[in-house]
C-alpha cells in the first residue's frame, strides 16, 4: 500500500521548513498542546519518515498543519524535527505564514496561528516578509556556570518558545569553525544534562546559543543555535533571538522598541525588539523573509524498510 502525504517546502534565512499540508495523522480536535503530546507520542514513524535521511535531512523542521480550534486563528500547528516535537519555531512560523501565502490561504495583513505554546500573532508584510510576536519571554537565570574542554563557561537560561543556554563563544563564530561549535555545544548539553540544570519547572534546555560580535557593523551581533537534533540552526533562530532579546532587555541593554539585528552563522538576519510585560517578561517581535523552493508529495511505501527514516 502506498500512503501520499502533500508537502510544500521553504526556507526562512536559509532554514529549511517542510510543511504538511494534507496526508499527516489525525491528531483529534484539542488544543495544540495536547496535539503535540498525541503526536509525541503516537506519530514518530511518521515524523522520521519525513525529516530523516532518505526524505529529508537532520537540519529540516516540520509543521503539521492542523485546523484550530480557535476561530480568530488561521491555522493550528506542530512543529517536530529529526529528535522529537518542538514547543515553537520562529523561523517555521514565518516559514508557514510565507507557505499559507503561497497556497492563497492569506494575505498581505495580519493573522494568528495557534501553537503549543499559545496563539502567535504574525504580519504578511509581502509574500515573503513576516513579521511575528512571539511568545513571552524571559531570562530563568543568570550566570550560570558549566564546566567544559574550553574552560569555565557563564551562561544565561532563557525562555523564548524553547529553552536556551546564552553564552558568549569562545570560539569564533564563522563557518570554518562549525564542527568546533557543534563539539562544544554538546559539551553543554551534556554539562546542563548531568548536572540537573533545567529551565522553569524542570523545562529541558534543549538549545544552546553561542553569541558574539559581527564582522558586519551593520548587525549587532551574530549567533551559532545548535539545535536539540544536533544540527544547527542555518536562521538566525526565532526563539533563540526572543531568548536574546530577553536577557539584553534583563541587563538593560535593550530599550523597548529599540531595534536588534541578529545575525546568523552563515550571515541571515531577522530583525527583532520588544515591548516590555510584567515582572521581566518580554513580548519580543521578530521580522524575517521566507521562500518557497518546493512542493509535491512524499511517498510512503508499507514494503519500504526506511519508510519511517534511517534512523541512526
Amino acid at each position: 500500500m502506498m500512503k501520499h502525504v502533500e508537502i510544500i517546502d521553504s526556507h526562512t534565512a536559509g532554514e529549511p521548513t517542510r510543511v504538511i499540508v494534507s496526508g499527516g495523522p489525525d491528531l483529534g480536535h484539542g488544543g495544540m498542546a495536547a496535539r503535540r503530546e498525541r503526536f509525541a507520542k503516537e506519530c514518530d514513524g511518521f515524523r522520521g519518515g519525513v525529516i530523516l535521511e532518505p526524505r529529508g535531512s537532520d537540519v529540516m523542521v516540520g509543521a503539521l498543519l492542523c485546523d484550530s480550534p480557535d476561530p480568530s486563528c488561521v491555522a493550528g500547528v506542530v512543529f517536530f524535527n529529526n529528535v522529537g516535537a518542538l514547543n515553537m519555531c520562529g523561523h517555521g512560523t514565518i516559514g508557514v505564514a510565507a507557505t499559507l501565502a503561497h497556497m492563497g490561504r492569506i494575505k498581505t495583513g495580519k493573522h494568528r496561528l495557534d501553537t503549543p505554546v499559545g496563539v502567535v500573532p504574525f504580519e504578511l508584510l509581502d509574500e515573503h516578509t513576516v513579521r511575528l510576536q512571539n511568545v513571552p519571554s524571559y531570562r530563568h537565570s543568570h550566570n550560570v556556570l558549566v564546566e567544559t574542554s574550553r574552560g569555565r563557561l557563564a551562561g544565561d537560561i532563557a525562555w523564548g518558545g524553547n529553552w536556551f543556554f546564552l553564552v558568549k563563544s569562545p570560539i569564533p563564530l564563522d563557518t570554518k569553525h562549525i564542527p568546533d561549535l557543534t563539539a562544544l555545544g554538546l559539551e553543554v548539553r551534556r554539562y546542563l544534562d548531568d548536572h540537573h540544570i533545567t529551565g522553569k519547572d524542570g523545562g529541558v534546555i534543549d538549545h544552546v546559543e553561542f553569541y558574539g560580535p559581527s564582522p558586519n557593523k551593520d548587525a549587532d551581533a551574530r549567533n551559532f543555535v545548535l539545535c536539540p537534533g544536533a544540527a544547527y540552526d542555518r536562521s538566525p533562530c526565532g526563539t533563540g533571538t526572543s531568548a536574546k532579546v530577553a536577557c539584553l532587555a534583563a541587563d538593560g541593554h535593550l530599550q523597548p522598541g529599540q531595534t536588534w539585528v541578529q545575525e546568523s552563522i552563515i550571515g541571515s538576519r531577522f530583525v527583532a525588539d520588544y515591548q516590555p510585560g510584567q515582572a521581566g517578561v518580554v513580548h519580543p517581535t521578530v521580522t524575517g523573509s521566507a521562500y518557497i523552493y518546493g512542493q509535491g508529495q512524499l511517498l510512503f511505501d508499507d514494503k519500504d524498510p526506511f519508510r519511517g527514516g534511517i534512523r541512526i
